[in-house]
């Protein structure tokens, strides 16, 4: 399947994107090729195949850490930052009335 210069200008259209028209051959090109190789993975026979549902082996068990609430350590070096606070809390000028 080919893509033509038409079909770039209008995918470009409706993603709201500038392509310009040197881009718009090199666009076409590449996206022909791409699905060319998509055609060629449908070809491809996998009948024998058994077809995979998750890479781990039946009955293994993911390690599970324990579920513990912290506040990360670096409070200081955050409040550090803000041009003004007051007990640990950022100050900033009010915006609605």
């Amino acid at each position: 399947m080919s893509i033509d210069k038409n079909l770039i200008r209008k995918i470009a259209k409706l993603s709201r994107i500038s392509v310009s028209e040197d881009d718009v051959k090199d666009l076409s090109e590449e996206l022909s090729k791409i699905l060319e190789w998509i055609e060629q993975l449908s070809q491809v026979d996998t009948n024998e195949v058994e077809p995979i549902f998750s890479s781990f082996e039946e009955g293994a068990e993911l390690k599970k850490r324990k579920d513990e609430v912290a506040d990360g350590g670096y409070r200081e070096n955050i409040i550090a930052n803000a041009p003004k606070t007051k007990e640990g809390f950022f100050i900033v000028p009010k915006i609605v009335d």
